[in-house]
């Protein structure tokens, strides 16, 4: 049972606190991988990935049974400003979709056998405009933390977080902008399809949100208070939980790796337990991955968000348990290993 988020400062305090791998189980599944009827290495990452992921759940061959994928939805007033080809109303109407089944990741997650679960925060209060005030303030990213810190299944054993969020890739660019500087042109794409004027206008907006609020964040959290959203504050908030819980989880692209990299700020470490699902077609996602020091399992050219790239690595990570846990020894295949 987790506790309830007092305050940030608390969020930040837990999180340092937070467990790390087994060190029993990722030398003994390292062991155990040497041991199996293959050439060393032949199965590449995918070696790498099931000891890392049997680290987590503190067993040598551990299996997949119990994925959760979690949508968050949430609206931005930023979007007043123009920023993206599509009303904010699309936001309320695609949870809509989400919940009858009819999305993208629907599909997905039933394939992958996945819980999905969609949760909408406040979709008719939107966040102020980061360009005249914090987006959310402390109170506001609470209680979005904590409604993301609630929606993680203790008995899950695997994490995958998404977003819908008309506007947030505005909102994301903002955070990697901030965290790690460069140019706001760097961090801001096309996100739904605007064309060269409104990139041109959204990389403005991005700006002048960053100089507003720039010199008073310190870290992560002040980053997703002055310039997030709901839904990416969302998905922060339980990919802590699960840090705490020691689920492992994939990330999806460039919007909930924007979040992920505002937690990867608080401390070292914040994020090992967390592995990349895939390299969207976003521009800055390749360069945001490569800041939080996660290489993607696969590259897709996908842009679509709502957890679609990471709950379709799930199928990845499940060739990798099955090899690491279901493949014969040596010993037990009666097979010469020199």
């Amino acid at each position: 049972m987790l506790p309830k988020l007092k305050s940030l400062d608390h969020f930040r305090t837990l999180l340092a606190a937070a467990p790390g791998t087994d060190q029993a189980a990722e030398v003994a599944a390292a062991e155990h991988n040497g041991q199996l009827t293959k050439p060393p290495g032949a199965l590449g990452r995918l070696e790498d990935i099931a000891i890392w992921y049997a680290s987590w759940r503190g067993t040598v061959r551990p299996e997949v049974s119990a994925p959760q994928v979690i949508i968050f939805a949430g609206n931005h007033g930023v979007t007043n400003q123009g920023v993206s080809a599509f009303p904010a109303e699309v936001t309320a109407q695609m949870v809509l979709n989400f919940e009858h089944g009819g999305a993208a990741i629907n599909q997905l997650a039933r394939l992958a056998g996945a819980q999905l679960d969609v949760l909408p925060l406040e979709l008719d209060r939107p966040t102020q405009d980061f360009t005249k005030e914090p987006a959310l303030g402390e109170t506001d990213l609470l209680t979005a933390l904590q409604a993301g810190w609630n929606a993680v299944d203790p008995s899950s054993d695997l994490l995958v977080v998404g977003e819908m969020g008309i506007g947030n890739t505005t909102s994301a660019a903002a955070l990697a902008h901030v965290l790690f500087g460069g140019d706001a042109a760097d961090w801001t794409g096309r996100g739904t399809g605007v064309d060269n004027d409104g990139l041109a206008h959204k990389i403005a907006i991005v700006e002048e949100g960053v100089a507003l609020h720039g010199e008073g964040i310190r870290d992560g959290l002040d980053a997703l208070a002055c310039l997030g959203g709901r839904e990416i504050a969302g998905m922060v908030g339980a990919i802590a939980a699960a840090r705490l819980l020691s689920i492992p989880v994939i990330l999806d692209g460039f919007i909930c790796c924007a979040g992920a990299a505002c937690l990867g700020q608080l401390n070292d470490g914040a994020l090992d337990h967390a592995i990349a699902g895939h390299q969207s077609a976003e521009k800055a996602h390749q360069m945001l991955l490569q800041k939080i020091g996660k290489v993607p399992l696969m590259s897709l050219d996908m842009r679509l968000g709502e957890a679609s790239g990471a709950t379709l690595a799930i199928q990845i990570l499940r060739g990798a348990i099955a090899c690491h846990s279901g493949m014969a020894t040596f010993a037990e295949a009666g097979v010469s290993d020199s």
